[in-house]
């Protein structure tokens, strides 16, 4: 061999005659089946090419190829591995001339049928599948480099190539990520593993060196697999694949997969719901992954697909048929998962972006929504009346989704006008779950110290600077919003869920707006809630809970406030809650807002030494800076209630009641838990969250 190779690089132009008279010397020896001397003769091509570094490379090439062509259409199983073995050598060889006539279309046809092996034997099975694997990672290495080569990008190559690989993943993933390994020697002495282990390297090396123009031709492929396969459901093999994907491929390529996904969707907009719900799964997936601060350059056109998805899924589920013949059945359950799964989505999308694109979202879900007097016309021809407010639940599910992690430096960013008046009308509807989401999206927005959680654990702090900017942007809104909360703590079908939502949101208007204007009309606005006459026609628990919420939000109040605390001040406060623990508990919130309330039998009666008296208060803060605001104390809060104004639910849609099912939301009962612990006024220095 050290002779032949001498002489070789000697006299390059002998090449093609040696490669000629060494390949019909290993076709003469396999037509015998004489198989050692076919593979001396493979092992002196090997070398011969990696030793001629030179123009006349390409001599030989062709004359290897060709035999290896003889080998792979073999039915032996080791002359295959022998092949790609061979092959692999070559494609790691670094060629210093181009070839313009070289074609590996056969190579790729091979490897791939050998990538979907089916023999009896499994060690045998195994290995055919290693090295078809192995070779596609040579023909891949050996090509997307070289322009003058095949493209394999090219669709043909790649809806032979993606799937080859998405078998053996595929099968990896349903042993329950078991891994079979099956050691087996080559010529180089290396040792290889399971076809699955080959699948996952060689299947990021092709997507990290897939180019901007080649992304969707090698994305196609995985969708039409997963579509033919019906692997679409559960979270198991598509979102694996897809993980794979995004985090091979180049990150400023990630948009060009959201976008191929979302177009799927839409194509499958008439599939089955566990189809669907799979799709938009691995979109929420993917979009974790992307975190870059944009979704391409089309960024509610991502949400426009996904809330379209949302009308469809309420239309399939109101009529049962995933289609318009009515032929495909589909169920309520089904549908429901599909739209936990797109609000979910619409969620981790809106993660990925910044604040002012956070902002833009809100506005575009909420002019999605169908609004009374803005949107007269609601519901669908095949959904209708309640078509429409299950829409306008799930949007606002959206809403809240979005508003969970957003954070902004101040409230005219947060509550826009635009954004705040359509919000607050919602609050005015009879629809239970969508007053109790109104008031949830409210907190979380205005909330930006993570006051609610702190009202969990009994930890609210007092140091917390306020923004004069804020207190003048909220004063523009705040008769409206507090004519919103009077009337939605009125409602006869409010459970206790709605009183915990409104008790958190006055408590976080009173520390995020520690503004002695802002106290005081709050003040006025829990003092008319007790005293208001026609409350009298609620029932006794929406009753009691009014005067818990009332006695709640005082005792808080009463241990904040801007300095000076008011506790200093308002002993009233403490008396009154003393005699409603000795003469009616069930005017307080651990008694009525548990899961058993124990309510007084018959009607209700409240003596005026249980209430809070708005004179004793107003005395009490006499020699203390609150004095400027006695005038204001001493005037009775009326919400002024004209026009538009008044309630925009007459409607027949809006008169029907719902269950409160609220699986997203759940208030802690430790929110009202201000006797057991209490809410400590420690003077610790709160910083932002971010």
């Amino acid at each position: 061999m050290e002779k032949l190779t001498f002489f070789a690089l000697s006299a390059p132009e002998k090449l093609d005659r040696i490669a000629a008279y060494l390949s019909e010397r290993l076709t003469r020896e396999l037509n015998r089946h004489r198989y050692g001397y076919v593979c001396i003769a493979m092992e002196a091509m090997e070398q011969l090419l990696l030793a001629c570094h030179c123009q006349s490379i390409n001599l030989l090439v062709e004359s290897f190829l060709s035999t290896l062509r003889l080998l792979l259409e073999a039915d032996k199983p080791h002359l295959h591995i022998l092949a790609t073995n061979s092959f692999v050598k070559f494609a790691n060889i670094e060629e210093d001339t181009p070839s313009y006539h070289r074609s590996y279309d056969f190579f790729v046809s091979r490897f791939s049928e050998m990538c979907h092996s089916d023999h009896e034997d499994l060690d045998t099975r195994n290995k055919i599948r290693v090295s078809g694997i192995r070779g596609l990672q040579g023909v891949v290495r050996k090509t997307v480099d070289d322009e003058l080569q095949v493209n394999i990008w090219e669709p043909r190559h790649m809806e032979q190539i993606v799937p080859a690989l998405l078998v053996n993943l595929q099968q990896h993933s349903q042993n329950d990520r078991y891994r079979h390994c099956c050691w087996f020697p080559h010529s180089a002495g290396d040792n290889l593993g399971s076809p699955a282990e080959q699948t996952e390297v060689c299947f990021r090396e092709l997507l990290c060196r897939a180019a901007y123009g080649h992304i969707n031709n090698a994305i196609k492929p995985v969708l039409m697999h997963l579509d033919s396969h019906s692997l679409w459901q559960g979270r198991g093999f598509a979102v694996q694949c897809f993980q794979i994907i995004m985090y091979s491929i180049q990150s400023q390529h990630s948009h060009l997969v959201i976008q191929q996904l979302l177009g799927h969707l839409d194509a499958n907009s008439r599939s089955p719901a566990s189809v669907r719900a799979g799709i938009v799964e691995v979109l929420s997936e993917a979009a974790v992954i992307e975190a870059t601060g944009s979704v391409g350059p089309t960024v509610l056109e991502v949400f426009n697909t996904l809330l379209r998805q949302l009308r469809q899924s309420v239309d399939y589920q109101l009529t049962g048929y995933y289609d318009n013949a009515g032929k495909h059945k589909t169920s309520s359950i089904e549908e429901k998962k599909l739209q936990d799964a797109v609000i979910k989505t619409i969620g981790s999308f809106a993660n990925t972006l910044p604040i002012y694109q956070r902002s833009e979202v809100m506005l575009f879900i909420m002019g999605k929504i169908p609004v009374p007097g803005i949107y007269p016309a609601l519901g669908s021809p095949n959904s209708g009346f309640e078509g429409s407010r299950m829409i306008q639940v799930m949007l606002l599910k959206s809403l809240l989704q979005v508003s969970e992690h957003y954070e902004s430096s101040n409230l005219l960013t947060a509550l826009p006008s635009s954004f705040l008046e359509p919000l607050l009308s919602f609050t005015l509807m009879e629809d239970p779950e969508i007053r109790l989401l109104v008031l949830s999206i409210l907190t979380l927005l205005i909330d930006r110290h993570l006051i609610r959680w702190l009202l969990k654990v009994g930890d609210v702090q007092q140091d917390i600077c306020t923004f004069q900017h804020d207190v003048f942007v909220f004063m523009q809104h705040a008769q409206r919003l507090y004519r919103h909360v009077y009337l939605a703590s009125r409602e006869e079908n409010s459970g206790r869920s709605h009183y915990q939502a409104l008790f958190t949101l006055l408590a976080v208007l009173s520390v995020e707006l520690a503004n002695e204007e802002v106290v005081v009309d709050l003040i006025r606005l829990i003092l008319a809630l007790q005293v208001d006459r026609t409350s009298e026609c609620l029932s006794v628990f929406n009753r009691c809970g009014i005067h818990a919420l009332c006695a709640a939000f005082l005792n808080l109040l009463s241990q904040l406030g801007p300095p000076p605390t008011l506790h200093q001040h308002i002993t009233q406060v403490k008396s009154v809650i003393e005699s409603r623990e000795k003469d009616a508990p069930h005017l307080l919130p651990e008694v009525v807002f548990c899961d058993k309330p124990r309510l007084p039998e018959g009607e209700l009666k409240v003596d005026e030494a249980l209430l809070f008296i708005q004179s004793k208060i107003c005395e009490a803060l006499a020699g203390s800076s609150y004095s400027t605001h006695c005038e204001r104390f001493n005037t009775p809060y009326t919400p002024q209630l004209t026009g538009t104004q008044t309630r925009v639910t007459s409607h027949p849609l809006f008169s029907r009641h719902t269950s409160v099912t609220m699986e997203q939301i759940k208030y802690s009962q430790s929110y009202f838990d201000w006797k057991n612990g209490g809410v400590q006024t420690k003077l610790i220095e709160v910083r932002n969250a971010k």
